[in-house]
């Protein structure tokens, strides 16, 4: 089947085990998210088009919290691709069917490629115990990759990815952005939202937050939203344009 309901009873058989022949889309959604009803429809349709070639997995995360919070999904939709049993990419919000298309093609690619030969066993283990929520063991995984070799990307881009999820442990969202749009000049809100939108795929407009929270601040406060920016840029891949680009915001903002 192109399309199939998965629950948290099922995932393991419909979406990890599955997702080591063929690639696998997460599509988390609930009956009264007005974007989910834009998007699913289109999903299932590329689905099915895709004759087997993928596989569209629906979560409704109202029947289903556990999986969304081993996700750490922030709001929805948010989609996520699993290929070899790991979770390979993944976007927030309604975008164009064009888009869409185009993101399909790059995980098909990407399952043909048969990256998992590459993957560092240590990494795999250690993206295993994060995505499952046990962020202590994934810490300590991490910081024994980084202490065997000290400049793995892989290893440092987790470790911050553990430190984002202890911050925003337990944070109501859409609460969090809401402090944060009445109290423009508190740090500690700022920072917060930030790290709220990075987990909701909306890590440009994070990056945007604190670079123009940057130019409002000096003296320790200025740094510390520097230093707090530099560790959400650790989180994304190294070659995200977005990175880029508030790099180069935040050195014009800094100097």
């Amino acid at each position: 089947m192109a399309v199939i309901d998965v629950t948290e009873a099922t995932f393991q058989s419909e979406v990890a085990e599955r997702s080591l022949t063929t690639p696998v889309v997460i599509d988390f959604w609930a009956e009264w998210c007005g974007p989910c009803k834009q998007l699913s429809p289109v999903l299932e349709k590329l689905a099915v088009e895709g004759g087997g070639s993928w596989v569209l997995a629906k979560v409704d995360v109202d029947a289903n919290p556990r999986l969304a919070q081993i996700f750490q999904v922030q709001s929805i939709p948010m989609v996520y691709a699993v290929v070899g049993g790991r979770p390979v990419d993944a976007f927030a919000g309604v975008v164009p069917e064009t888009q869409l298309r185009q993101w399909i093609d790059a995980i098909l690619k990407l399952a043909g490629g048969e990256p998992a030969q590459q993957e560092d066993p240590r990494i795999t283990a250690a993206d295993d115990a994060l995505m499952s929520g046990n962020l202590d063991e994934a810490e300590r995984a991490y910081q024994k990759i980084l202490s065997d070799s000290p400049a793995n990307a892989a290893a440092e881009a987790g470790l911050a990815h553990v430190e984002l999820a202890r911050r925003v442990k337990g944070v109501d969202p859409y609460e969090a952005l809401a402090r944060a749009e009445a109290a423009p000049d508190d740090v500690d809100a700022q920072l917060l939202a930030a790290d709220v939108q990075v987990l909701s795929g909306e890590a440009h407009a994070a990056y945007t937050r604190l670079v123009d929270l940057v130019r409002r601040t000096s003296g320790e406060d200025r740094e510390r939203i520097r230093k707090h920016l530099v560790s959400l840029f650790t989180v994304a891949e190294p070659d995200d344009p977005a990175v880029a680009a508030a790099r180069r915001a935040l050195a014009s903002a800094l100097f």
